[in-house]
């Protein structure tokens, strides 16, 4: 007996994600009016407002402009790329809201550093996809970079002190050896004064 090749069938996430694909295929390009006429306007879409404006009205023979009928299907609505359901977290507590096989954690902009890592660390215990993974990696480096910062021996800040000590010391003596240059110059003028006048004096 041969053995029959088992495929893996497609989760449904998955297969929302290429009906979504399909019928973004079909759909107009959606572009700002007018924006193939002026280079000032981006192509970005951009609700016209006008009065007169033809893609407002939806004259025959212009651009076609967003409306119900394109609506994606509603399998996909609300789908991350991924394939996941976004859920919002702000503490570790709502991970225990999250399903890990359709759903992924996405941590609010207002939650801190501290509460921030403890919620990775907590997600990758129960094997959840946070979507701003990023972010929060940035945020536990600086966290660790401003540890390493905080933990500085005696040793170092004695060393510290140490150095800064030797460098205004060796400015001190740098400004006194200045000055003495600075005083060198007049000693050597009267100096020559003085033997000009006794050579005059003696001329006489």
């Amino acid at each position: 007996m041969t053995a029959e090749k088992t495929e893996k069938k497609p989760s449904i996430s998955k297969e929302a994600l290429r009906a979504r694909a399909r019928a973004k295929n079909n759909k107009p390009a959606f572009v700002r009016a007018e924006s193939w006429k002026y280079d000032r306007f981006s192509v970005s879409w951009r609700k016209p407002r006008g009065l007169d404006n033809k893609i407002r009205r939806k004259i025959k023979g212009w651009p076609p402009g967003p409306s119900v009928g394109y609506k994606g299907p509603i399998v996909a609505r609300g789908l991350h790329p991924s394939g996941y359901r976004e859920v919002i977290v702000y503490n570790v507590a709502d991970l225990s809201a999250v399903d890990p096989s359709t759903q992924a954690a996405r941590i609010g902009h207002t939650v801190g550093k501290r509460k921030r890592a403890e919620i990775v660390a907590e997600a990758k215990k129960l094997n959840i996809k946070i979507l701003n993974i990023k972010i929060s990696k940035e945020a536990e480096a600086e966290k660790v970079e401003g540890e390493e910062e905080g933990e500085k021996s005696t040793e170092q800040v004695e060393k510290e002190a140490q150095t800064e000590q030797a460098e205004t010391g060796q400015e001190a003596e740098a400004e006194e050896e200045k000055t003495e240059k600075k005083k060198q110059p007049k000693k050597a003028k009267a100096k020559t004064e003085k033997t000009e006048e006794t050579e005059g004096e003696e001329e006489q």
